[in-house]
Protein backbone atom coordinates (compact mmCIF):
# COMPACT_ATOMS: atom_id res chain seq x y z
CA UNK A 1 0.00 0.00 0.00
CA UNK A 2 1.32 3.32 -1.33
CA UNK A 3 2.20 5.60 1.85
CA UNK A 4 0.20 8.85 2.18
CA UNK A 5 1.52 11.71 0.27
CA UNK A 6 2.55 15.15 2.34
CA UNK A 7 -0.60 16.58 1.06
CA UNK A 8 -3.07 13.82 1.42
CA UNK A 9 -1.61 13.85 5.42
CA UNK A 10 -2.50 17.73 5.36
CA UNK A 11 -5.98 17.24 4.39
CA UNK A 12 -6.67 14.08 6.07
CA UNK A 13 -5.62 16.05 9.18
CA UNK A 14 -8.02 19.04 8.23
CA UNK A 15 -10.77 17.16 7.92
CA UNK A 16 -9.88 15.51 11.34
CA UNK A 17 -10.08 19.07 12.85
CA UNK A 18 -13.36 20.07 11.11
CA UNK A 19 -15.04 17.19 12.21
CA UNK A 20 -13.93 17.24 15.70
CA UNK A 21 -14.74 21.39 16.03
CA UNK A 22 -18.28 20.24 14.71
CA UNK A 23 -18.60 17.15 17.21
CA UNK A 24 -17.48 19.63 19.94
CA UNK A 25 -19.92 22.45 18.78
CA UNK A 26 -22.56 19.90 18.38
CA UNK A 27 -22.53 18.82 22.18
CA UNK A 28 -21.70 22.28 23.16
CA UNK A 29 -24.40 24.23 21.21
CA UNK A 30 -27.10 21.50 22.62
CA UNK A 31 -25.88 21.79 26.72
CA UNK A 32 -25.23 25.64 26.61
CA UNK A 33 -27.37 27.48 23.41
CA UNK A 34 -25.30 29.53 20.91
CA UNK A 35 -24.12 32.09 23.08
CA UNK A 36 -20.60 30.07 23.52
CA UNK A 37 -17.53 31.57 22.04
CA UNK A 38 -15.29 30.46 19.51
CA UNK A 39 -12.80 30.42 21.83
CA UNK A 40 -14.44 27.69 24.26
CA UNK A 41 -15.24 25.66 21.38
CA UNK A 42 -11.58 25.42 19.67
CA UNK A 43 -11.11 24.41 23.81
CA UNK A 44 -13.61 21.78 23.70
CA UNK A 45 -12.30 20.99 20.55
CA UNK A 46 -8.78 21.17 21.46
CA UNK A 47 -7.59 22.63 19.13
CA UNK A 48 -6.26 26.41 18.53
CA UNK A 49 -8.92 28.80 17.55
CA UNK A 50 -6.98 30.02 14.30
CA UNK A 51 -7.28 26.64 12.94
CA UNK A 52 -11.28 26.94 14.24
CA UNK A 53 -11.66 29.85 12.25
CA UNK A 54 -9.85 28.35 9.09
CA UNK A 55 -12.70 26.41 8.73
CA UNK A 56 -15.39 28.02 10.42
CA UNK A 57 -14.67 32.06 9.36
CA UNK A 58 -17.49 33.41 11.67
CA UNK A 59 -19.72 31.71 13.95
CA UNK A 60 -22.83 31.30 11.66
CA UNK A 61 -20.70 29.56 8.96
CA UNK A 62 -19.97 26.95 12.19
CA UNK A 63 -23.52 27.13 13.17
CA UNK A 64 -24.86 26.12 10.62
CA UNK A 65 -22.42 23.15 9.09
CA UNK A 66 -23.95 21.56 13.30
CA UNK A 67 -27.23 22.29 12.42
CA UNK A 68 -27.41 20.88 8.81
CA UNK A 69 -28.87 17.84 9.83
CA UNK A 70 -31.05 18.60 12.38
CA UNK A 71 -33.14 20.99 9.92
CA UNK A 72 -33.14 18.14 8.35
CA UNK A 73 -34.60 16.32 10.61
CA UNK A 74 -36.85 19.15 11.54
CA UNK A 75 -38.32 19.14 8.21
CA UNK A 76 -39.02 15.30 8.18
CA UNK A 77 -40.78 15.56 11.35
CA UNK A 78 -42.99 17.92 9.76
CA UNK A 79 -43.52 15.83 6.67
CA UNK A 80 -44.03 12.83 8.63
CA UNK A 81 -46.60 14.39 10.31
CA UNK A 82 -48.37 15.09 6.99
CA UNK A 83 -48.13 11.47 6.18
CA UNK A 84 -50.14 10.52 9.07
CA UNK A 85 -53.96 9.27 8.32
CA UNK A 86 -55.23 11.41 11.07
CA UNK A 87 -54.84 15.07 10.58
CA UNK A 88 -55.66 15.54 14.28
CA UNK A 89 -52.78 13.03 15.44
CA UNK A 90 -50.31 14.44 12.85
CA UNK A 91 -50.42 17.93 14.11
CA UNK A 92 -50.06 16.45 17.86
CA UNK A 93 -47.27 14.37 17.10
CA UNK A 94 -45.79 17.53 14.93
CA UNK A 95 -46.12 19.00 18.36
CA UNK A 96 -44.76 16.63 20.31
CA UNK A 97 -41.53 16.24 17.97
CA UNK A 98 -40.76 19.46 18.51
CA UNK A 99 -41.07 19.87 21.86
CA UNK A 100 -38.86 16.82 22.12
CA UNK A 101 -36.13 18.71 20.08
CA UNK A 102 -36.12 21.49 22.07
CA UNK A 103 -35.35 19.04 25.29
CA UNK A 104 -32.51 17.71 23.59
CA UNK A 105 -30.59 20.54 21.97
CA UNK A 106 -30.65 24.03 23.35
CA UNK A 107 -29.52 25.76 20.42
CA UNK A 108 -32.45 24.08 18.29
CA UNK A 109 -35.10 27.38 19.33
CA UNK A 110 -32.20 29.63 18.35
CA UNK A 111 -31.43 28.17 15.27
CA UNK A 112 -34.89 28.58 13.58
CA UNK A 113 -34.30 32.60 14.84
CA UNK A 114 -31.89 33.20 12.50
CA UNK A 115 -30.81 32.98 8.71
CA UNK A 116 -28.09 31.35 7.14
CA UNK A 117 -27.68 32.95 3.17
CA UNK A 118 -24.08 30.94 2.56
CA UNK A 119 -25.92 27.33 3.42
CA UNK A 120 -28.22 26.70 0.90
CA UNK A 121 -29.10 23.44 2.38
CA UNK A 122 -30.09 24.42 6.11
CA UNK A 123 -32.13 27.33 4.34
CA UNK A 124 -34.03 24.76 1.77
CA UNK A 125 -34.90 22.53 4.92
CA UNK A 126 -36.25 25.45 6.86
CA UNK A 127 -38.42 26.29 3.98
CA UNK A 128 -39.78 22.74 3.10
CA UNK A 129 -40.50 22.16 6.94
CA UNK A 130 -42.21 25.90 7.26
CA UNK A 131 -44.69 24.89 4.26
CA UNK A 132 -45.25 20.82 5.52
CA UNK A 133 -46.14 23.16 8.70
CA UNK A 134 -48.90 25.21 7.03
CA UNK A 135 -49.92 22.37 5.18
CA UNK A 136 -50.53 20.43 8.41
CA UNK A 137 -52.40 23.39 9.82
CA UNK A 138 -54.70 23.77 7.00
CA UNK A 139 -55.11 19.72 7.30
CA UNK A 140 -56.34 19.97 10.93
CA UNK A 141 -58.32 22.55 10.68
CA UNK A 142 -60.22 20.94 7.53
CA UNK A 143 -61.03 18.61 9.58
CA UNK A 144 -62.58 19.91 12.26
CA UNK A 145 -59.71 19.30 14.86
CA UNK A 146 -57.37 22.41 15.07
CA UNK A 147 -59.29 25.48 16.36
CA UNK A 148 -60.30 28.30 13.20
CA UNK A 149 -57.91 31.21 14.61
CA UNK A 150 -54.91 28.90 15.20
CA UNK A 151 -52.09 30.60 13.16
CA UNK A 152 -48.52 29.40 11.98
CA UNK A 153 -47.20 32.09 14.31
CA UNK A 154 -49.20 30.12 16.95
CA UNK A 155 -46.09 27.41 16.41
CA UNK A 156 -43.69 29.98 17.31
CA UNK A 157 -45.58 30.64 20.44
CA UNK A 158 -45.41 26.77 21.25
CA UNK A 159 -41.41 26.92 20.61
CA UNK A 160 -41.39 30.24 22.66
CA UNK A 161 -43.60 28.69 25.63
CA UNK A 162 -41.56 25.61 26.06
CA UNK A 163 -38.31 27.16 25.72
CA UNK A 164 -38.77 28.70 29.03
CA UNK A 165 -38.69 25.15 30.37
CA UNK A 166 -35.66 23.87 28.55
CA UNK A 167 -33.62 27.01 30.00
CA UNK A 168 -35.26 27.01 33.51
CA UNK A 169 -36.17 24.16 34.37
CA UNK A 170 -32.73 21.69 34.71
CA UNK A 171 -33.06 18.26 35.89
CA UNK A 172 -36.88 17.82 35.40
CA UNK A 173 -37.63 19.68 32.37
CA UNK A 174 -38.20 16.46 30.96
CA UNK A 175 -40.84 16.26 33.42
CA UNK A 176 -42.51 19.68 33.22
CA UNK A 177 -42.35 19.76 29.27
CA UNK A 178 -45.29 17.13 28.37
CA UNK A 179 -47.31 18.72 30.92
CA UNK A 180 -47.06 22.00 28.88
CA UNK A 181 -47.69 20.80 25.83
CA UNK A 182 -50.55 18.79 26.63
CA UNK A 183 -51.83 22.05 28.16
CA UNK A 184 -51.34 23.67 24.84
CA UNK A 185 -53.01 20.79 22.93
CA UNK A 186 -56.18 20.67 24.65
CA UNK A 187 -56.48 25.12 24.31
CA UNK A 188 -55.69 24.55 20.34
CA UNK A 189 -58.46 21.61 19.98
CA UNK A 190 -61.55 22.83 18.29
CA UNK A 191 -63.81 24.97 18.81
CA UNK A 192 -61.91 26.30 21.70
CA UNK A 193 -63.54 27.67 24.74
CA UNK A 194 -63.51 31.37 23.39
CA UNK A 195 -62.29 33.58 21.35
CA UNK A 196 -58.45 34.69 20.90
CA UNK A 197 -56.56 38.11 21.51
CA UNK A 198 -55.66 39.19 17.80
CA UNK A 199 -52.31 37.20 16.60
CA UNK A 200 -48.95 38.63 16.37
CA UNK A 201 -47.51 39.12 12.97
CA UNK A 202 -44.98 37.23 11.73
CA UNK A 203 -42.67 40.00 11.88
CA UNK A 204 -43.79 41.08 15.27
CA UNK A 205 -43.08 37.09 16.03
CA UNK A 206 -39.79 36.43 14.45
CA UNK A 207 -38.67 40.24 16.65
CA UNK A 208 -39.52 38.20 19.88
CA UNK A 209 -37.61 35.27 18.91
CA UNK A 210 -34.43 37.50 18.09
CA UNK A 211 -34.99 39.21 21.01
CA UNK A 212 -35.06 36.39 23.11
CA UNK A 213 -31.69 34.93 21.24
CA UNK A 214 -30.04 38.11 21.45
CA UNK A 215 -30.56 38.52 25.50
CA UNK A 216 -29.39 34.87 26.25
CA UNK A 217 -25.94 35.67 24.09
CA UNK A 218 -25.31 38.57 26.25
CA UNK A 219 -26.11 36.45 29.61
CA UNK A 220 -23.48 34.00 28.39
CA UNK A 221 -21.43 36.91 27.34
CA UNK A 222 -21.15 38.46 30.49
Amino acid sequence: MAAMGPDKHLRADAERNRQRVIAAARQVFADEGLGVSMRYIAKRADVGEPTLRRRFPTKADLVAAVFEDKAAAYADAADAALAEPDAWHGFTTFVESLAGMQLGDRGFTEVLTMTFPKSIRLEEQRRRAYESIGMLIARAKAAGALREDFTPEDMILVLIAHAGIVAGAGDIAGTLSPRLIAYLLQAFAAPGAGPLPAPPTMVETYRALLRMHEDDQGAASS
